[in-house]
């Protein structure tokens, strides 16, 4: 298991282990006190899974706000992801700044990503299939969101604006700048 500490504090880039043999392979690919050796004080509550059918589709920037919220552990287990944390916390030296990696079935990668931050992806090819762990329950009335686009936030999407797939309301999440300060 490799763990690396990505550019902003708090985010963990994970690689599990995967022991192969004739049938097949087998991976460890969460373990919580993996996350506890590196000071991360988190219990996972709920998986989720979304099927993302064609490249192009993006996800997000989603996060919810306290007392709900949530840390997530993502992982691709089909295809590949451009996948995207920015930094929400008032007080934080990397506020309003991002950390961008690409999670794939093939390199078998994670990222862990504490709560304060809005979350998005973009997919990167056919059926790809992200799993993610949460630390708290899903709550409609603390959903937020974030444009995913918002050049302030200054991240390079592998897709162009008239290009990217999303739904109606990932289109409509406010900018950085018309943000509240949810995360002090």
């Amino acid at each position: 298991m490799q763990i690396i500490p990505a550019a902003i504090d708090g985010v963990l880039l994970i690689v599990p282990d995967r022991h192969p043999d004739a049938r097949g392979f087998f991976s460890e690919t969460y373990r919580e006190a993996w996350l506890g050796a590196r000071g991360v004080d988190c219990r996972l509550v709920q998986d989720n899974h979304s099927l993302s059918r064609d490249a192009g589709v993006v996800r997000g920037l989603h996060f919810q706000i306290p007392p709900a919220a949530q840390a997530k552990l993502v992982r691709v287990t089909a295809g590949a992801i451009f996948d995207v944390a920015v930094d929400l916390r008032r007080n934080s030296p990397s506020f309003g700044r991002h950390v961008a990696t690409r999670l794939s079935a093939a390199e078998w990668n994670q990222i862990f990503i504490p709560e304060g931050f809005a979350h998005g992806f973009c997919v990167l090819e056919p059926d790809t299939q992200v799993l993610y762990k949460t630390s708290d329950y899903y709550s409609a009335a603390h959903e937020r969101g974030l444009l995913w686009n918002d050049p302030t936030l200054a991240i390079q999407w592998p897709v162009g604006d008239a290009e990217a797939i999303l739904s109606d309301k990932d289109r409509r999440h406010p900018s950085f700048a018309e943000l509240p300060a949810f995360f002090e």
